[in-house]
């Protein structure tokens, strides 16, 4: 088993965008080849009427609720609510048109992940999975609390749909826990501490809130392992997945594998094949 090391930490700047929207980019877009699978993160507050009705192709959409009341609608008539500790699992596809909004009179504090899909499920169909807490099977050790959205921790396993094989969990330490979490020696990943300070991986990297931390290589082995060790009450989202490997064409809502791709999905989206 090869324990990972952390190869890279950054601090996440928040930045103003209007009076009613504050975002950061824990993730930023552009490196496609270093983040594969992943394609960026952003952290957003955010109230009522900032995200309207958009549409999106060739991806999966990963929205984790840290604070408030989300409310999602889609052109395929779903909709659902929700809140602090939840997640949503959307499958773009083909194409789907959907909005995320602030529940009124609400602030929204939240990350999106956007996940890429290989060129074989580019045009899968649409899909929702909305990830409740209460609903996440959870691990549970001394100290150490870990709930898993997607993949699975330590033999605990979550039963969401993944086209890309994906892991992400949820940990929560109290202080001086120790938390070990298992991934394939493939994967690519990250975590970025959501709250307190830690000390993670082989190399004992320190870290705090609004921190990202880039695991490094598994060297070809097949699995491996990343250790976070809570220096005060700590908690920290971990997201990794086996890399695509092919071309990545990304313009605005749309993530294909070549520009007439790209130009198609805005056909197909002005001629209305999104309904």
């Amino acid at each position: 088993m090869k324990r990972r090391s952390i190869s890279r930490v950054w601090t996440v700047r928040h930045e103003q965008q209007s009076p009613i929207h504050k975002v950061g980019q824990v993730l930023s877009p552009g490196d496609w080849k270093e983040l594969d699978p992943f394609l960026f993160l952003a952290e957003d507050w955010f109230q009522h009427g900032v995200f309207d009705f958009h549409p999106h192709r060739g991806i999966e959409t990963v929205t984790y609720v840290i604070e408030g009341t989300l409310e999602h609608y889609d052109n395929h008539g779903g909709q659902d609510k929700l809140g602090p500790g939840d997640a949503q699992w959307m499958t773009a596809g083909s194409g789907i048109i959907h909005k995320e909004t602030a529940a009124p009179g609400d602030t929204v504090h939240s990350l999106q992940l956007w996940v890429n899909l290989p060129r074989s499920n580019k045009l899968a169909q649409p899909r929702y999975q909305n990830l409740h807490a209460k609903d996440m099977p959870v691990r549970r050790e001394e100290g150490a609390l870990v709930r898993i959205f997607s993949g699975s921790s330590a033999g605990v396993t979550a039963g969401t749909l993944n086209y890309t094989p994906i892991t992400m969990v949820e940990i929560q330490l109290e202080p001086g826990a120790t938390v070990v979490q298992d991934l394939p020696g493939s994967y690519n990943g990250f975590m970025y501490i959501l709250e307190g300070s830690g000390y993670f991986g082989a190399n004992e990297t320190r870290g705090t809130k609004n921190q990202g931390l880039w695991l490094g290589s598994a060297d070809g082995s097949e699995e491996s392992e990343i250790s976070i060790r809570a220096e005060e009450k700590l908690r920290v989202l971990l997201y990794a997945g086996e890399p695509i490997k092919e071309p990545v064409v990304a313009y605005g809502p749309f993530v294909m594998n070549t520009e007439e791709e790209i130009r198609q999905a805005f056909v197909d989206y002005r001629e209305g094949k999104f309904d």
